[in-house]
C-alpha cells in the first residue's frame, strides 16, 4: 500500500519551513482508496516568493487547522503505506521535522518518483514534475498546489508500474516495507518467490521441510510468517532457510495438495488436518405423503449424506441457500415452523409442497436437482481450471465419485483421449476427505469448466 503525497511549505531557512498545505492519496496499487486534503496554518510568515509561485497567502489560512490538529489523521492514512512522492526526501524531512516539534518520532519507509523516473523513463527530457508529466500526456491543474501536484504524482505512479517490467517498484517495496523485520537472507528468500497461486516449502538447515501451506499470494504469505509475532512463529522465521514453492495455476489443486502432502510430510510447524474434517451432513427423508424433506444432522446420524459440512453453521447456511434457490419446501425442509402452510406459499416461492398441492414428483424431482448441485457422488467428471502458465489448463479426474489425481494439459485432445488423459494425471488419495473440499470448493466458487466423461 502507498501513501503518495505532495506538501507545500512556507519556505525560509532549512527545517525551520512550516507546511501551508498537505494532499495524501493512499493507492492499493490500482486504484486511490482514502485521501486527505488540507490547508494548513504554519503559524508563521510565508516568503514572498512562495505566495507568488503557490498562490497561498497567510489570509487563506487564519481559519486553517494547525498540524497538530491533522497530525493524527496524517498517521492513520500512512500507516503500514510506503510514502510516495516526487522528490520524497523533501516531503518526507519536513513532514518529520513537524512531528519532531510535537515530540513524536515519525517514521515511514519512502519511494521518489524522480529517482524511479530516471530508472524507467531514462530519455526525458526533464525529471521536474511539471515538465515530465507534461511531456507523458499526464493532465494536471492546479500545479503548484498540494492536491495538483499529488493527483499527478498518482498519474505519474501509475505510469511508473505499468513500465516497470523487472518488478523494480514492488521489490523495492517489499524490502521498504519489512526492512528492520526481515534479516537480509529472508528479504533475499521473499524477493524470489512468486505473487501466484500454490504450495510452498519452508526448509531448515538440513534441507527438511518444517512448514508448508497453500496460498493464492505466495510472496505475500511467506512475508506475512517471516513477520507475524508470536513465539511459534520467530521460532519458524529463525529456523527457515530456504523457501521453495511449486504454482498450480488454481486454488483447487494447491487445496488438495496441500491436504495431502500435509498428512504425508507432517512439517514440524504446520498444523496436520483432523482424521475426519467434516462433523454434519445434509440428509434425505421420504415423508408420509411421499415428499422429501432435507435436514441436516450430525455426520454419524445419516445413513446416506447428500453433502458433508465441517460445522452445523455452515451446513444450515447451505440448505437455506438451496431451499430459496430451488424453490422448495420451508416447512419440509425444517426451516419454517408453521401449522399449516408455510410463508413461502404465500409469497409463491414455494408451490404448497407443505400443504400437498404441489405434484409430488414434481418437487422430489427438483429436490434431487438442488442435492446433486456441486454434488460429485457417483460420478466421471473432469474440473478445468487454469493452469501455471498462459495456455495452459488444469484438469481433475474424478471417477465414480472419487478424486484419481490431477494435471495439466496445453491441447484439448490430450484430453479428449482417456489414455493420453490418464498419462497426464499425477495420482492422488480419492478419500471423503478429499471429496469434501472438493465440493466445498464448489459450494463456494466456479471452476473454469466441469466435463462429464463418457463411458
Amino acid at each position: 500500500m502507498y501513501a503518495i503525497l505532495d506538501i507545500e511549505t512556507t519556505g525560509g531557512k532549512f527545517n525551520e519551513e512550516g507546511i501551508t498545505e498537505i494532499a495524501i492519496h493512499k493507492f492499493d496499487g490500482q486504484k486511490v482508496v482514502d485521501k486527505f486534503i488540507s490547508l494548513v496554518n504554519p503559524e508563521k510568515e510565508i516568503q514572498p516568493f512562495v505566495v507568488k509561485l503557490t498562490g497561498i497567502n497567510s489570509k487563506m489560512l487564519q481559519t486553517a487547522p494547525k498540524f497538530y490538529e491533522v497530525a493524527k489523521r496524517i498517521i492513520e492514512i500512512t500507516e503500514d503505506t510506503v510514502l510516495v512522492a516526487h522528490n520524497a526526501q523533501f516531503d518526507y524531512r519536513i513532514l518529520r521535522t513537524e512531528f519532531r516539534r510535537l515530540g513524536y518520532n515519525f517514521e515511514r519507509k519512502t519511494l521518489c518518483t524522480v529517482d524511479l523516473s530516471k530508472l524507467l523513463l531514462p530519455d526525458a527530457e526533464s525529471y521536474s514534475l511539471g515538465k515530465l508529466v507534461r511531456s507523458l500526456g499526464i493532465p494536471v491543474s492546479d500545479r503548484h498546489r498540494a492536491n495538483g501536484d499529488a493527483l499527478a504524482t498518482v498519474k505519474l505512479f501509475k505510469l511508473l508500474l505499468v513500465k516497470d517490467s523487472e518488478k523494480i517498484i514492488i521489490k523495492d517495496t517489499i524490502r521498504k516495507e519489512t526492512q528492520g523485520e526481515l534479516s537480509e537472507k529472508q528479504l533475499d528468500i521473499v524477493r524470489e518467490l512468486p505473487n501466484k497461486t500454490g504450495l510452498f516449502y519452508m526448509h531448515n538447515k538440513d534441507g527438511d521441510i518444517i512448514y508448508l501451506s497453500k496460498s493464492t499470494d505466495i510472496k505475500k504469505r511467506v512475508n506475512q510468517l517471516f513477520t507475524k509475532s508470536g513465539d511459534k512463529s520467530r521460532k519458524l522465521a529463525k529456523d527457515t532457510k530456504k523457501v521453495t514453492f511449486e504454482l498450480t495455476g488454481n486454488e483447487l489443486v494447491a487445496i488438495l495438495k496441500e491436504h495431502e502432502e500435509l498428512l504425508k510430510l507432517r512439517p514440524k510447524y504446520s498444523i496436520i488436518p483432523k482424521k475426519r474434517m467434516y462433523s454434519h451432513a445434509l440428509c434425505k427423508t421420504e415423508n408420509e405423503n411421499g415428499y422429501f424433506s432435507l435436514a441436516i444432522k450430525p455426520y454419524r446420524e445419516c445413513t446416506e449424506p447428500l453433502a458433508i459440512f465441517n460445522g452445523v453453521f455452515s451446513a444450515k447456511n447451505y440448505l437455506f441457500k438451496i431451499t430459496k434457490e430451488f424453490g422448495l419446501c420451508e416447512k419440509l425442509n425444517g426451516i419454517s415452523e408453521a401449522r399449516n402452510n408455510c410463508s413461502g406459499y404465500e409469497d409463491g416461492s414455494c408451490k404448497g409442497a407443505c400443504i400437498n398441492k404441489e405434484d409430488q414428483k414434481e418437487y422430489n424431482e427438483r429436490v434431487i436437482a438442488a442435492t446433486s448441485q456441486n454434488s460429485i457422488k457417483s460420478t466421471n467428471v473432469l474440473l478445468l481450471d487454469k493452469g501455471r502458465e498462459i495456455g495452459e489448463q488444469s484438469a481433475i479426474l474424478i471417477k465414480n465419485g472419487s478424486l484419481v489425481g490431477f494435471g495439466f494439459y496445453d491441447l484439448n485432445y490430450q484430453i479428449n483421449n482417456i489414455h493420453i488423459l490418464e498419462t497426464l494425471i499425477t495420482p492422488m488419495n480419492g478419500t471423503r476427505d478429499a471429496n469434501y473440499l472438493i465440493e466445498s470448493y464448489l459450494r463456494k466458487k466456479r471452476v473454469h469448466k466441469i466435463v462429464e466423461l463418457k463411458e
